[in-house]
């Protein structure tokens, strides 16, 4: 067990979205979150980053897993698509949680940043501005800053939106690829549920009530 949520309630300030929230993820799962506008996904993941706090119950990390160690790819902002810096410099930004107080980078984290951009086939746009890439380029960039942060477990809300299709399913094999071979837990937010639920191994609706199956009732 690598995160466990016991009687969890989310929200903000005096607004609790939901009540008595009850699961747990294993090393290797891949669990797809669906569910409504509001519904509170965006904010259960931000509550299991601990970037905000829950109103009751408790965040049990398990296997080794500290909270620092979680890999996360938020929704993107039309901010960050024009961020003025190189791929490279984005990715090894990802290993800053490894760092400390050095104010550079140990050559096994350039390599672990090296190593990440080959995964991700971009390469050979390394040295490229962040803000001139196409959207597909942009997310596999920030998946490989994600994946400079973790080799337990990685959060993704959102990673498809406003990508094409074609872009859209390189993103979806890419996560596939890094949970099946790297064995790395997946917890994705989206509203692509046709396609997100292909490779999950559980779907987590969020609603009036909170639910999770196995993604095969699903397909």
């Amino acid at each position: 067990m690598q995160i466990l949520c016991e009687n969890l309630s989310i929200g903000y300030g005096n607004m609790v979205l939901h009540h008595n929230i009850n699961f747990s993820v294993n090393k290797g799962d891949y669990l797809c979150i669906i569910g409504e506008n509001g519904c509170g996904k965006s904010t259960l993941m931000r509550t299991l980053l601990g970037l905000q706090s829950p109103l009751e119950g408790k965040i049990v990390f398990g296997d080794g897993l500290e909270q620092n160690e979680i890999g996360y790819l938020p929704q993107q902002t039309a901010v960050q698509k024009d961020f003025p810096a190189s791929v490279r410099e984005i990715i090894l930004s990802g290993c800053q949680n490894k760092c400390g107080i050095r104010p550079f980078y140990s050559r096994k984290e350039k390599q672990v940043a090296s190593e990440m951009m080959e995964k991700l086939q971009i390469t050979h746009i390394s040295n490229k501005c962040f803000r001139e890439l196409s959207g597909g380029q942009q997310q596999r960039v920030l998946l490989a800053r994600a994946l400079c942060a973790t080799s337990k477990i990685l959060l993704l809300d959102e990673p498809v939106t406003g990508l094409d299709p074609k872009a859209s399913e390189e993103m979806y094999q890419f996560i596939s690829r890094i949970n099946r071979e790297e064995d790395i837990t997946i917890i994705m937010i989206s509203h692509d549920v046709d396609n997100a639920i292909n490779d999950a191994t559980r779907v987590m609706k969020i609603g009036k009530d909170i639910s999770i199956r196995s993604a095969e009732d699903d397909r």
